[in-house]
């Protein structure tokens, strides 16, 4: 089930500059339309069973039916990105050309790179509606405009090459997200088609990423939304709760990712 992201009501959708958080991204999908714009450094993207490896200059979409997940990006790595929710989409996306962004999942691959001036032209747009949020009529006129604009840049790119993923791969990472008890890695590979040193080995050659780091960060992501639903989870029982067998466990591999203790995470500005 796709669910919808939280946005505020008198808004069509949501436009603002990503810089890296110095976090995990969980694999996950929405109800709303999306695009990213890399302005700088290097991502690599999973996407149902296709990989993205993305630098400055690429223009994403990412469609409702379509798991995403953001597996790896450097220090360095920001990008514009934009939502907008169904209804606006079927509103504005009129054109013969833009039916298509009204699509749950259309064929095709929709990565380009943008030429110099494409990304210039559309980072000036996208600060300058970014900055008419409190103007709830201006923000949605800019957003409107700044969704077909990025359409016609896309039209007029490049295409970025575009590497499947083996269905075992895509398998593992959707068993990963989705359990509701922590899987060992027999058991992983076994439901994913493969041996456990192939499923490993593949998983790392495929998304750049280790098979165990990649359960980790799931479950770190899997933490943060726990602990900060206001559900009054203490640390331990979000942890517990995300897949980790110890508060030392968890401890240890929360530093690990993300670079500081919980605690000093909490503490965080």
């Amino acid at each position: 089930m796709r669910q919808l992201l939280h946005l505020p009501r008198q808004w069509d959708g949501n436009l603002w500059h990503y810089r890296n958080p110095g976090r995990t991204h969980a694999l996950h999908r929405h109800a709303e339309l999306e695009f990213n714009l890399v302005t700088h450094g290097f991502g690599l993207y999973l996407l149902a069973n296709r990989k993205y490896r993305i630098h400055r200059g690429d223009l994403l979409w990412l469609f409702p039916a379509q798991e995403h997940v953001l597996v790896e990006q450097t220090l360095d790595f920001e990008m514009w990105i934009g939502v907008f929710k169904p209804r606006a989409v079927q509103r504005i996306a009129t054109d013969a050309d833009a039916k298509v962004l009204r699509q749950p999942d259309p064929a095709g691959e929709y990565c380009r790179r943008l030429p110099r001036e494409g990304l210039t032209r559309l980072e000036e747009l996208f600060s300058e509606i970014a900055g008419t949020k409190e103007r709830p009529g201006l923000f949605n006129a800019g957003l409107n405009y700044a969704l077909l604009k990025a359409w016609q840049h896309f039209e007029q790119a490049t295409d970025v090459p575009v590497h499947d993923v083996h269905p075992a791969v895509e398998r593992a990472a959707r068993l990963i997200r989705d359990q509701t008890t922590v899987l060992g890695l027999s058991e992983l590979a076994r439901r994913a088609g493969l041996s456990p040193a192939r499923l490993s080995r593949l998983f790392k050659q495929q998304t750049g990423v280790a098979l165990v780091d990649f359960r980790n960060r799931q479950r770190i992501e899997r933490f943060l939304q726990l602990y900060g639903t206001g559900q009054r989870l203490t640390m331990l029982n979000a942890a517990l709760e995300a897949g980790f067998g110890s508060y030392p466990q968890f401890h240890r591999v929360f530093k690990r990712v993300l670079g500081c203790s919980p605690g000093k995470y909490r503490r965080r500005p």
